[in-house]
């Protein structure tokens, strides 16, 4: 059996990863079709020894696709997956966008694989932030063997969480520290090169963010 599998974002960082995933695990596909925005079209992604041309995502036609990657942030994936899910294809998702939606299965296959057939109600997968992941991982055989009942856990973000925009900036902002020239601060609350900021993403109701 093989897949038909789109990939939203395919120009990012986050997108280009996913191709060369599905590639080096030589993941069974039928055919793989690369999406991003409208000022994306026409631009061409690697996947293995091929060429992708890159099409727009808002005039793609999903009904005959399998397997959606999304990997264009949480705004996209709100406005987008929904709508993607409705058509039958099932959206594994990479941004935060329905990791707290009680419809949406949070999947770490190592942990907790039995979950994956919830995904038929909305038609989406939500994968968790890295550091989770990984957490999860090591923590779940101690949960069966003595039931946790509290983690308290202090994690540092890299800026590639932030995607191609968080990266730029640390490499601008580095440098202008290296030439002693002016930091500009775009992307992040505060200045990220050298520095280590309180904050990644929006503030919710208790104050964390």
């Amino acid at each position: 059996m093989s897949f038909k599998v789109a990939i939203v974002g395919a120009t990012g960082n986050v997108g280009r990863e996913m191709l060369n995933i599905l590639e080096e695990r030589g993941f069974p596909v039928s055919e793989v079709v690369a999406l991003a925005s409208r000022r994306s079209q026409g631009t061409e992604v690697s996947f293995g020894d091929r060429t992708l041309k890159v099409r727009t995502l808002d005039q793609y036609d999903f009904s005959d696709t399998d397997i959606c990657i999304m990997s264009a942030g949480g705004n996209v994936s709100k406005e987008w997956s929904p709508k993607i899910g409705k058509q039958g294809c099932v959206v594994i998702d990479n941004s935060s966008a329905f990791r707290y939606d009680q419809d949406v299965p949070l999947i770490v296959p190592e942990v907790n694989p039995d979950a994956i057939s919830l995904f038929t109600r909305k038609n989406i997968i939500a994968n968790p932030n890295c550091s989770t992941a990984q957490l999860v991982v090591a923590l779940k055989p101690l949960h069966d063997f003595a039931t946790i009942k509290r983690v308290v856990v202090a994690t540092y973000q890299s800026v590639s969480g932030a995607g191609k925009e968080g990266m730029d900036e640390l490499f601008t902002q580095t440098r202008a520290v290296f030439v002693a020239d002016q930091v500009d601060v775009k992307k992040f609350t505060k200045r990220i090169a050298f520095n280590v900021i309180p904050h990644i993403d929006v503030f919710l109701d208790d104050g964390f963010t």
